[in-house]
């Protein structure tokens, strides 16, 4: 499908053969923060996200895409990104994005995967907004997300608690509106 490829990246379909690293990715601790994740997941029970990921976003609510970057007509899957808490009703839904390997941040992909799917989202599902959550101190998100003019739209004081610290969250929305006045 053309809308999901880039210059760099394009986002495709979960595989059965993405089971172990989509294990690995999931099993992280390090990462567990951003997710609000708490427990393990067994590959079993990822092996049946994947069994029902064929069906569309008005059934599961949720979608979640790889994020391959192509280079010299390989592909190497660096990470996902995820709509969920879809809404067809109030045309809504939250963003999340992992580029998994330290190595692969910094360079772009994950900019040039929301730029797809941000399309993707008001194109062809046509949805009014979305939005994510931060956590204050992830600065790098943030300034991701701002940088696609995701605006701040609250604060939730002592949100989360991580390792006995807590954290404020961050949300950030985008409007359809506001990326349409923006191509005028």
């Amino acid at each position: 499908m053309e809308i999901l490829n880039g210059k760099n990246i394009h986002l495709r379909a979960i595989e059965p053969n993405d089971i172990d690293i989509i294990h690995k990715w999931e099993n992280n601790s390090d990462i567990w923060h951003l997710s609000n994740t708490i427990v393990p997941f067994s590959k079993y029970i990822i092996h049946q996200f994947i069994e029902n990921s064929h069906h569309d976003i008005f059934q599961n609510k949720q979608l979640r895409l790889m994020i391959d970057r192509v280079d010299k007509g390989k592909n190497e899957t660096i990470g996902t990104i995820d709509l969920f808490d879809f809404d067809p009703l109030h045309k809504r839904a939250g963003i999340g994005i992992l580029i998994a390997n330290n190595k692969d941040r910094g360079k772009g992909y994950a900019s040039e995967a929301l730029d797809i799917l941000i399309n993707y989202c008001f194109s062809i599902l046509q949805l009014n907004q979305l939005y994510c959550n931060i956590t204050t101190d992830n600065k790098q998100s943030i300034k991701l997300f701002e940088n696609k003019d995701f605006e701040l739209v609250g604060i939730k004081k002592d949100w989360l608690l991580f390792a006995g610290e807590k954290k404020d969250e961050a949300m950030y929305q985008l409007l359809n509106s506001k990326c349409i006045k923006k191509k005028k």
